[in-house]
């Protein structure tokens, strides 16, 4: 991995155990404020008399944790709160010790810490689902690291000195705790560019999960510096001869990838060990950026670089700030090594990320809030991660880790904008996944894209290194279910189903207020009320508080929704049918005994029947009958939608033989690819098939380029409708055909 020296540790006995003393020899090298040092060694004392009496399960006592975790903290140059803080993480946990006490007795910064370290409980297995063991614990973390940066800081050091001494717990919580160190924390060290910690925690993860190919890899590597050794020392001294003419100043040493990132190129790319060029490589480290390039010609003028194999880190750093030049050659014997060259202080942040950039400096007043802001402005993702535990906190916590994975630690490729901020996207993002970065209303309002200069479409997959422009709209009409093929973030997905939803929510109600409206204009005007009679009588206190509605658009939606039923209100008003004349057949008729397509057994002959409006049924369709009291009987078909619950006043209606009448009125559905002359071929088809048509209406829908065809037709019965049906389905770009209900 880059930036990162293999350490072998022994696992289980091999690490040293520290004192406090060393911890105070460590920290005393860059703290030497009297009351900074009084801090820290009141904590310890503090947590040594509470914590005294208490074991690890090694049988070790508690307190050796707590130093370890301390002298960790120290090697990362933490100022005294965070060491104070790291001693005291667990005393509220394990103790009578409340927060309010550390408060009083070591501030409130130290208080908000250890607080927010107490509330990431530790997991427990038997109380918890596998999936909830995998995400609430998991965002309870995060939701700490977003509010304090300390906080997590201090949980990477806990969590590696626990892992450094793991092998004392059952085999199940190993294992649990590897997982979960590989899942969360090793991803959070290597954002935080925290190499030393992440390394240490994949290899001690992989050796307890796979351990069969954590000792094949090391024997591997071993065989490896042993074989090469001596060629990579040559190659060593070669490149120090050549850059020592140039009065460069530098310093050379040799660097040997971890077993966990071989790991990754061998069992998760499919590598062959020989094959991974970097497993050795040597490091320059050098004084200024000039002099990295500067070295870098002088090799490359010497050896023959691997094509594809350079990569530019100082021009365009990692999100986790790391900087460095990579650069693959091959040395005089044919072997071929990875080359690295970087400043002290591009190396002091390969090591320690973040925590190198802001080591506590004695003197300076400490400012969390503007560190945490610094963080966000210097780390990129780091505001798109706060932004995302803000934003998601009322998902469920397997909801949250996906997008915390997706987003933030699978993004691997790293494009600009036009002000040179980088924005760093999973794999296979589009411009949309970006805009949505940038902003929620630069994705809602995106009406087009401008990659390396070049107008793109939304869909077009970024890559490393493109310059990306949003072109916005404010009349844009906004996401629509297409865009969510197209993004590849969970967090614009997100977006887009939150827009829609609204948008279909608001599309809904009007729709059912305009279809609730219509049922009723088709049952008050079937006796004889117009609109606006019906309007005033169905606003009226009496209807509303009958069927508990606060205003006429909500009864509509109601009766959208089929409760009530437009010819219960009839009912409850005491409207009757007006008389009407014998209808002829064609649409939408009263119809008497004798020319009615459709008879009721024992009905007398004058008997009034109608054919109905909403769901205009054809003689074919399963059909029953509505009774309306004292006007006679409407034929629906059976599952027409607005005689539900109305089975009190369903009758059994048959439709007669062949009475030689030509034609129904039925209104479809086409849904279509749009295209050029859609309409005309529909109209064609239909003609040459001899259909009548009445009515065509089309509906263009931009996002996704499809039309939605709406058509009256007359149709003889159900078996020419079908028919009809399979004629239109094999004109082009007609995908499906429907009839409607209204």
């Amino acid at each position: 991995m880059e930036g990162n020296d293999q350490k072998l540790i022994l696992p289980n006995g091999g690490y040293k155990m520290h004192t406090f003393e060393e911890v105070e020899a460590s920290f005393f090298t860059y703290i030497h404020d009297a009351n900074s040092i009084k801090l820290i060694e009141d904590a310890y004392h503090f947590v040594e008399k509470k914590h005294a009496g208490i074991y690890r399960k090694s049988g070790e006592p508690y307190i050796h944790h707590l130093i370890e975790v301390a002298y960790i903290l120290t090697t990362l140059q933490c100022g005294p709160v965070t060491i104070a803080s790291g001693l005291l993480h667990d005393v509220v946990e394990d103790t009578e010790v409340t927060v309010e006490d550390i408060k009083k007795r070591f501030g409130s910064e130290c208080a908000k810490i250890v607080d927010a370290l107490t509330k990431i409980q530790r997991l427990k297995l038997s109380h918890r689902t596998q999936e909830e063991f995998e995400a609430e614990d998991r965002r309870k973390i995060f939701l700490g690291m977003a509010k304090d940066l300390r906080v997590i800081i201090i949980k990477l050091a806990d969590r590696l000195h626990n892992m450094r001494t793991v092998d004392a717990l059952k085999e199940e919580r190993q294992k649990a705790l590897a997982k979960e160190t590989l899942d969360v924390f090793a991803p959070i060290a290597h954002r935080l560019g925290i190499y030393r910690i992440e390394s240490e925690l994949e290899d001690l993860s992989l050796r307890i999960l796979e351990p069969d190919k954590y000792y094949e890899i090391q024997t591997l590597l071993n065989n490896k510096i042993k074989n090469r050794g001596k060629a990579l020392d040559n190659l060593k001294k070669k490149i120090a001869d050549i850059v020592l003419k140039t009065q460069i100043p530098f310093e050379i040493e040799s660097r040997v990838k971890s077993i966990y990132s071989i790991y990754k190129k061998m069992f998760l790319k499919g590598y062959n060990f020989d094959e991974i060029y970097d497993v050795l490589a040597l490091r320059i480290i050098t004084e200024t950026e000039i002099n990295c390039y500067e070295i870098l010609g002088v090799i490359h003028a010497q050896f023959k670089p691997i094509p594809g194999r350079f990569k530019d880190y100082i021009a365009v750093p990692k999100p986790n700030m790391y900087q460095s030049l990579h650069t693959s050659i091959i040395a005089g014997d044919g072997n071929i090594f990875e080359v690295q060259i970087r400043t002290k202080q591009m190396d002091e942040v390969a090591e320690t990320g973040i925590a190198a950039h802001w080591r506590y400096k004695e003197g300076e007043k400490y400012n969390p809030r503007k560190e945490q802001q610094e963080i966000e402005e210097k780390l990129h993702w780091f505001r798109d991660f706060v932004s995302m535990t803000t934003e998601t906190k009322d998902e469920n916590a397997q909801e949250f880790m996906e997008h915390l994975s997706k987003d933030i630690f699978d993004a691997n490729v790293y494009v600009f904008t036009p002000k040179g901020r980088v924005i760093d996207l999973p794999a296979g993002s589009t411009p949309l996944d970006f805009a949505y970065k940038i902003h929620t209303k630069v994705g809602d309002q995106a009406v087009g894209a401008i990659v390396n200069n070049m107008l793109v479409p939304l869909n077009t997959i970024l890559n490393t290194g493109d310059l990306v422009d949003i072109k916005t709209s404010k009349t844009s009409p906004g996401p629509n279910e297409g865009w969510l093929n197209i993004v590849k973030t969970n967090t614009a997905k997100s977006h887009i189903r939150k827009f829609l939803q609204k948008k279909n929510n608001e599309l809904l109600r009007d729709d059912k207020i305009k279809q609730g409206k219509q049922s009723c204009l088709d049952f008050f005007r079937e006796r004889g009320i117009d609109e606006k009679e019906m309007e005033n009588l169905l606003s009226t206190e009496k209807v509303l508080n009958n069927y508990h509605f606060s205003n006429l658009d909500d009864l509509y939606v109601g009766v959208s929704n089929h409760n009530p039923n437009p010819a219960l209100i009839c009912d409850f008003l005491g409207i009757k049918r007006k008389e009407t004349s014998t209808l002829n057949l064609s649409k939408k008729s009263d119809t008497d005994n004798d020319n009615c397509p459709v008879y009721v057994k024992g009905a007398s002959k004058g008997l009034k029947i109608t054919l109905g409006n909403c769901c205009t049924p054809i003689p074919g369709d399963t059909i029953v009958g509505y009774v309306t009291k004292g006007k006679g009987i409407t034929v629906h078909r059976a599952n027409c939608p607005n005689i539900r619950n109305a089975e009190s006043r369903i009758i059994d209606v048959y439709w007669k033989g062949n009475l030689g009448i030509a034609d129904y009125p039925v209104d479809i559905i086409l849904e279509c690819n749009d295209r050029n002359d859609l309409l005309a071929d529909i109209l064609s088809t239909l003609n040459a098939n001899k259909v009548k048509v009445t009515e065509l209406n089309a509906k263009l829908h931009p996002e996704n380029l499809t039309t939605t065809v709406y058509c009256q037709i007359y149709v003889s019965d159900l078996i020419t409708l079908n028919h009809t049906f399979q004629i239109l389905k094999n004109i082009k770009d007609v995908y499906e055909v429907k009839r409607q209900i209204h």
